[in-house]
């Protein structure tokens, strides 16, 4: 599964280089490289094939460990850039990459002079433990500073990242930290238990599922900046949907009776622009109607609802739901009203977003509110009228 999940990272991220082949990217395109040749290695067959075509015992081990070193390396280098000037991230990545070069080297020395029972895919680190202890310490003491390191700049860049997608995808990653620490943990008891003869098979599947989750967890965060905005796009043709369905009972009924302001539009319209033309065809309606809304009924919904606990938006929301659906009774009755308000607006927002968030809540009180239903057709019946009787 990590080997499926980094193998379509990768895939994406060449992607991404035709256009941009920044430090950053060609980073991030060599740790879902490397990524992929870890859980690729350590597949079992491709393990003993691996090791087999070398010569080597268990050279898959060392190949999946040296991997993961290496891709952290990238990982440090994608956060640096991200942070500083390519100068300044450079000098802060050369120790880095030096102390890196220097943990492989040791590892290979100590890897070479250590003993083996035999090719080990599954259970290649609880057998490390036991006949490679300084080679899987090393690992793991390199492994954890280097996860912290991730941790560390992933969180502190993701306050100050200039964009969401980018600031989740960076909180994700240093939230896998946890996880990683587990795993490390685990790995360091196995070398613990190896001393007094004991192997770590009690606690491998919680080893397994924290660098599982750590793995994938990563993954994503890494590609959120790239495929989030998206997501951002999807959710908003889906919020937009859903608006455009609830202002449809509402349109209807005003633009029976006012039908002026409706505008053809072609069958290929986009969403987007069917949305503004109906919040348009709203408003020009509501405005054509105030010379048929009775004078009353503004108070009447107005003390309804601040008996009923509303306030702000929803308050003017309900008003002018009372004052449309009067209006429309009205008209429609011919009963048209000596002295009407000078305006069928309670609410000003101030931008289309704003606008379009108080018409959602305007459609829902016209339609659904028994406030409305009650101040439109009895505004005289206030609530301590109601109380008295």
């Amino acid at each position: 599964m990590c080997a499926a999940v980094a193998g379509l990272a990768l895939l994406y991220k060449l992607r991404v280089l035709r256009t941009d082949r920044s430090v950053t990217q060609v980073a991030l395109l060599a740790n879902f490289f490397f990524l992929f040749v870890t859980y690729t290695v350590s597949t079992p067959a491709v393990w003993a094939a691996t090791s087999s075509a070398v010569g080597i015992v268990n050279f898959s081990g060392l190949l999946s460990q040296s991997c993961v070193i290496l891709l952290t390396a990238c990982q440090q280098i994608v956060l640096l850039h991200l942070s500083h000037e390519a100068p300044v991230a450079w000098r802060k990545a050369r120790p880095r990459l030096i102390g890196l070069g220097l943990v492989l080297v040791a590892m290979v020395v100590l890897f070479t002079v250590a003993t083996s029972r035999g090719e080990k895919p599954d259970d290649f680190a609880i057998d490390s433990a036991q006949y490679y202890p300084a080679y899987l310490a090393l690992y793991l003491l390199a492994y954890a500073a280097n996860q912290v390191d991730v941790g560390v700049l992933g969180w502190r860049y993701a306050r100050i990242a200039p964009q969401p997608w980018m600031r989740r995808g960076l909180y994700l990653i240093a939230a896998t930290l946890p996880f990683a620490l587990v795993y490390t943990g685990c790995r360091a008891a196995d070398i613990v238990a190896a001393q007094f003869g004991v192997g770590g098979q009690a606690w491998e599947p919680v080893a397994q599922v924290a660098v599982t989750i750590a793995t994938l967890s990563k993954t994503l965060g890494w590609i959120l900046p790239d495929w989030g905005r998206h997501l951002t796009a999807l959710w908003q043709r889906f919020t937009d949907y859903r608006a455009f369905r609830e202002l449809g009972p509402l349109h209807r009924e005003v633009t029976a009776q006012i039908p002026e302001p409706v505008l053809h539009l072609e069958p290929d319209t986009d969403l987007r622009t069917r949305l503004y033309r109906r919040l348009v065809e709203i408003r020009d309606a509501q405005w054509a109607l105030r010379v048929w809304i009775p004078a009353d009924v503004a108070d009447a919904a107005d003390a309804r609802a601040r008996a009923a606990g509303l306030d702000g938006t929803d308050l003017a929301a309900t008003v002018e739901a009372a004052q449309l659906r009067a209006a429309l009774a009205a008209r429609a009755g011919q009963r048209r009203p000596a002295v009407h308000p000078p305006t069928p607006r309670v609410a000003e927002p101030q931008d289309l977003a704003a606008e379009l968030a108080f018409q959602r809540k305007l459609a829902r009180a016209f339609t659904t509110s028994p406030i409305v239903r009650a101040a439109a057709a009895h505004p005289a019946a206030g609530p301590a009228t109601q109380e008295r009787t």
